[in-house]
């Protein structure tokens, strides 16, 4: 990959890499980070549920989404600012930093200083002026892969952020759209020890959209900790069946529960820890 070389995404060296800090957790570190939480924040009650539950699991991060973007104009769209003071409560009740994603510039401007990582969706990975404006901001970074990128313009657009001052980024592979279609994406684990040989940043694995099918999260779990993933994130909602969005590739808490007693295990073997 020529076009990456002598860039600021480039592996220098190949005991190198960056970890991130986020209040006292890290992303990178020899810590596996675990972002848990629902889809889209759709209630208090259900948010503040969400995050205890996910919290006592050893999940460290909180994921939640107030701006969905949906491929119907008829699904729901998220709550918005409603919805980042719910999380927000949520985070700061079980002291855990929240992840949500920002769609526009317009967003951003208005809502970034209240989120502590902020989530560019696979959808927006080349929105290239979106991206510049992230580049200006001293904030991680979670830049999900599109769905038809390859590993070289995901890199390049990690590039545009950090090309623009922020170098906070952690690359996230959420699955790639092929031929296939007994599932929603296909998950490309290959990705995982790839981006890691090419560049010093983080990597975690979005396993919920990656297939869009729960019963499949844990084995992809399992698999992307095996293969070095830094991170996972993993939907969980209360009550998948009456989610407003994407309720087939949550995870009831019993299901996320044993799944994180499995990834420990893993994780022992690949020298991270829960």
């Amino acid at each position: 990959m020529e076009s990456i070389k002598g860039l600021k995404v480039e592996k220098k060296d190949i005991n190198h890499k960056t970890i991130i800090s986020v209040g006292k957790e890290e992303i990178g570190g020899t810590r596996l980070t675990i972002i848990a939480g629902p889809c889209s924040v759709e209630d208090k009650d259900q948010i503040m549920n969400d995050a205890k539950l996910v919290k006592s699991c050893g999940a460290n991060f909180l994921r939640g989404g107030i701006f969905k973007p949906r491929t119907s104009p008829y699904s729901f769209q998220g709550l918005g600012k409603t919805g980042l003071d719910m999380i927000k409560e949520a985070g700061k009740m079980e002291d855990m930093p929240i992840v949500c994603e920002i769609m526009s510039i317009e967003q951003l401007k208005q809502f970034a200083s209240e989120i502590d990582v902020i989530q560019i969706g696979a959808r927006n990975m080349q929105n290239f002026e979106l991206l510049k404006e992230v580049g200006k901001l001293d904030q991680p970074v979670i830049l999900k892969r599109g769905l038809s990128a390859t590993i070289e313009e995901l890199l390049l657009s990690a590039e545009y952020i950090m090309a623009h001052g922020n170098t906070k980024v952690i690359l996230c592979e959420r699955g790639i759209r092929t031929f296939e279609t007994a599932y929603r994406n296909v998950l490309d684990l290959n990705a995982v020890p790839m981006l890691k040989s090419l560049t010093h940043l983080p990597v975690i694995v979005d396993v919920s959209h990656s297939t869009g099918e729960w019963w499949m999260v844990e084995d992809l779990s399992l698999a992307a900790t095996a293969v070095g993933a830094d991170g996972l994130m993993i939907e969980v909602h209360d009550n998948p069946e009456d989610a407003l969005s994407d309720g087939m590739q949550s995870l009831k808490y019993d299901v996320f529960k044993m799944l994180m007693s499995k990834v420990e295990k893993i994780a022992k073997v690949v020298n991270k820890s829960l």
